[in-house]
């Protein structure tokens, strides 16, 4: 017991809040993307998610092993995509548009959201340091979610099977064409693998993220800014 005691005593906490602050965020991140993906089938006509018990906050029916390790580690990554079944849509191309754009879409809010606590949070827990180190690595983790929310969402617009942006282009393509490259969706993970690990996006994504995100950090600003008229 005194061994195990000693061990705990020994672990460097920073390491795990670290640690914490990119997990959590992400899980985040995964679940609302997803449920929006299933919720917004479910309106426009497909229960399939709903059946799956997709329609959940629970991040353990939405995770990816490595999607999530991606999101971790590179701040960009993907879920379990959820189950659509396109036929139940009365307008199968168009809905299957609008639901993979949902995800993406909840990355946008989710960020605009976590921006504008972190605007409203950043006077009393850092400029008045506020409850020592948990206000800051409050406010961090706040602001890693924002990012990555957004990071995400962008990723996801990419046009390669099986990310969003590949529904949102076969949407505008003929029915033939878009069927036939619906059939080998299952390959385009691994041209996305490929992607992923040789960089190729690295540096693109990167840049349009930080671009978006410093436009975006302006509701940051109106979070402060309705703290400031009270202090």
């Amino acid at each position: 017991m005194n061994g195990l005691l000693s061990y705990f005593k020994s672990l460097d906490l920073s390491v795990l809040g670290n640690f914490a602050m990119r997990v959590i965020p992400a899980l985040l991140c995964i679940t609302l993307h997803e449920l929006s993906h299933g919720f917004v089938a479910w309106r426009l006509g497909d229960d399939t998610a709903k059946r799956a018990g997709r329609l959940t906050l629970n991040p353990i029916r939405h995770i990816d092993p490595m999607g999530l390790l991606m999101m971790i580690v590179f701040r960009f990554g993907w879920a379990r995509p959820v189950p659509v079944d396109m036929r139940n849509f009365k307008n199968p191309k168009r809905g299957m548009a609008v639901t993979a754009l949902a995800g993406p879409a909840s990355n946008l809010v989710i960020c605009a959201v976590a921006l504008f606590l972190y605007g409203l949070l950043y006077y009393p827990l850092y400029l008045r340091q506020s409850l020592g180190t948990f206000g800051s690595g409050l406010l961090e983790t706040v602001y890693v979610t924002a990012y990555l929310s957004l990071a995400m969402g962008i990723f996801n617009l990419l046009p390669i099977p099986p990310l969003d942006g590949s529904k949102v282009l076969y949407s505008v393509l003929s029915d033939r064409s878009y069927y036939t490259l619906m059939r080998y969706e299952r390959y385009g993970m691994i041209a996305l693998w490929i992607f992923v690990w040789s960089g190729v996006f690295g540096t693109p994504l990167s840049t349009a993220t930080e671009w978006a995100f410093d436009r975006l950090f302006r509701v940051a600003q109106w979070g402060f800014d309705i703290v400031k008229r009270f202090v």
